[in-house]
């Protein structure tokens, strides 16, 4: 289960995309929509490849929640074989559901909370 990037919330997606790339180095990859609405932007590092996924949402967006500096982590990613039976396979090991199994963009997501409550996203691409 390799580690594919990590995802931080950010309130303004063009300052931050600014502030990543131009100061930071990091080269933009994509950029996308969100079938909730949300806006996302994967930047990648050129030397290691790993890739900052920086993740927008909009107002009455259910991930539209307070914002607290520090405290911007949205998710950790892992791309897997099939999501779905992760995800039965964690629960059944008594990890909690963050979000149940839905399918966005071609990709069954799934997310569960790892013991301090951080959101681990479980991807594998839809058949």
């Amino acid at each position: 289960m390799p580690l594919k990037y990590f995802g931080i919330r950010v309130t303004n997606l063009e300052s931050s995309i600014d502030f990543y790339t131009r100061l930071l180095g990091l080269k933009l990859k994509t950029t996308g929509k969100m079938e909730h609405g949300g806006v996302f932007a994967e930047l990648e590092d050129p030397v290691t490849h790993f890739v900052l996924e920086l993740n927008w949402y909009p107002r009455g967006s259910p991930f539209d929640t307070p914002y607290t500096p520090g405290e911007g982590l949205d998710h950790l990613g892992f791309e897997v074989d099939d999501a779905l039976a992760v995800f039965k396979r964690l629960l059944a090991e008594g990890v909690e559901p963050a979000l149940h199994p839905f399918v966005d963009s071609g990709w069954v997501l799934a997310f569960v909370k790892d013991p301090d409550g951080n959101w681990i996203e479980l991807a594998s691409k839809a058949s």
